[in-house]
This record gives C-alpha cells, structure tokens and sequence, in this order.
C-alpha cells in the first residue's frame, strides 16, 4: 500500500500500547518531516516518542535536490509529495484518525507548508482533523548564509570539494537573486514557505522549539513567526533551548524535549476532543 515513488516509512504501535495510553479513543497519526540530508535513522529516534506513547508514526525527509534545488528556481515539486503523504492516510484507512506534525528545520517546513495549504483548499483533505504541530529549528526567512551552512551540512565532509564549491555558489547566486534582489517581483509567482505561512498561518496548535545559538536558523525569524500567528488569534508556544545547535535539541535535552512534545499533543488532543464536545452539545440544543 502506499506510494511507490516517496521514500517512507509507518509505523504502528502495539494495540496494548495504545489502548493504555487513549483508552478507545482514535490514536493520533504523528507526520515527522526530516530536515534537509536527514537520514531515517536520526529520524527513527524521534518518532519513538510518539510509538511509545501508542500513535501511529509517519516518517519522510525530502530529497536534498528538492529542498535546495526545485525550492529555489520556485518549482513547486514539494507540493506533488505533500498531496502523495497526505494519501497514505487513505491508503493505510487511518484518515479518520487525528493528525498532529513535527516538522524538522527549513527542508521539513517548505514541505509542511505545501501540506497545510492543501488541508485548506483540497476538497478531499479538508475533512482531515489536525490537531497541533511541533516545529523544530524552524522557519528562517532570506537568511542566504544560514542555508549555505545547512547545505554544506547535509552534503558531508567526503564531497569533492570543487563539486562542494560549484553547488555552493550557485545555490547562493540562485537564493540571493530569486529570493532577496528579485522577490518583490518573484513572490508573485511562488512565495516562499517563511512569508506563506506567516501571512496565512493553519489554524490548529503549534509549538516551536528553537535555540538563540543555532547557526543555520536566526532565532528572530523563529520569533518574528511566533508573533505573527500570535497576532491572528492561533494557539502558540514556543522554548529556547538556548545553547543546543541546529536540529540538535532533543539530542542534549532529550527528557526535557520528549516531555515538551507529549504534553503538547496530549493538551492538543484534550482541546480538540473539548471543542468536538461543545460542538455536539450545541447541536443536540
């Protein structure tokens, strides 16, 4: 079942586990979207969070030539996977299920963006219930250094070094171009996943976990976003780990972290199921 042509992974809990945990109530499905270069082990240890606390986990991290190559030249190749993982909910019958995201860094958040806008607007996925999301490392806006680092990153140290240097050029040349010199022109035609989501923010929940010392993401973009949905009425948390690096929180912090996402789902689950209640009440008078 499932899509032949995107690279995840789903896992599903043990029924003992997730009766114990949701006591008959439908288990949530748990979206993890990698950061760019992210490989499904690193990915693996986060989603045990969640199986340990009886979802259903989705596990899948874009190629690197999507995130720093299509998102760049404004080719909108992450919207086709966003529509393709939103399938597997039907595929795997779990569409009914609530749906909560943690989303990892740029390469995670350009993908999550496609995602939300079509629960929106896609008449098939508008009936999906989310219920909140986690953001980790996440969203910088126009920061060409900062990308210029993850890309390095992701791309390891046994590159050649003239081929590191080409892509790095003109990766930079593309980004400083399309979206800093040009992007009062270009935003027209594909805005970028920092300016779509902070003018159009989804409704559900969110929690963002950031660090002041990250180097690939600026800590005032991640507050600049936080504000913005603050301003139009959405449910917003955000921590500072203050001195984990890059995508590295939970792998500093990891008791504090775990317990930060789980009882971020757990009261995103308990305001859900409490709206669902009022929503009946008032009907059934």
């Amino acid at each position: 079942m499932g899509d032949a042509n995107i690279d995840y992974n789903i896992v599903f809990p043990e029924s003992f586990i997730t009766e114990r945990h949701w006591q008959g109530l439908k288990e949530p499905v748990v979206i993890l979207l990698g950061w760019g270069g992210c490989k499904d082990k690193h990915l693996t240890k986060y989603s045990s969070i969640y199986n340990e606390r009886g979802c259903i986990t989705i596990r899948y991290t874009a190629p690197l030539k999507t995130v720093f190559i299509s998102e760049a030249f404004g080719y909108k190749e992450l919207n086709a996977t966003a529509h393709k993982l939103l399938e597997l909910l039907y595929d795997y019958e779990v569409e009914n299920n609530p749906i909560f995201f943690h989303v990892f860094s740029n390469g995670g958040f350009m993908l999550y963006r496609y995602m939300a806008e079509l629960l929106h607007s896609h008449g098939r996925f508008s009936t999906l219930r989310v219920v909140g999301a986690v953001v980790d490392s996440a969203p910088g806006s126009q920061n060409v250094r900062g990308a210029l680092r993850a890309i390095t990153a992701a791309l390891g140290p046994n590159t050649n070094a003239v081929l590191l240097y080409f892509l790095l050029g003109l990766f930079g040349f593309m980004v400083f171009l399309l979206r800093i010199v040009l992007y009062s022109v270009t935003k027209y035609i594909h805005k970028n996943h920092y300016d779509a989501l902070r003018d159009h923010p989804p409704a559900w929940p969110q929690l963002y976990l950031y660090s002041r010392v990250d180097r690939m993401i600026r800590h005032r973009d991640v507050e600049q976003m936080v504000k913005a949905v603050q301003e139009k009425g959405i449910t917003v948390d955000s921590f500072d780990f203050g001195t984990s690096a890059h995508v590295s929180h939970f792998r500093d912090f990891p008791e504090e972290y775990s317990s930060r996402c789980l009882a971020f789902l757990t009261q995103s689950m308990q305001t859900t199921a409490g709206t669902q209640k009022k929503q009946r009440f008032s009907v059934a008078n």
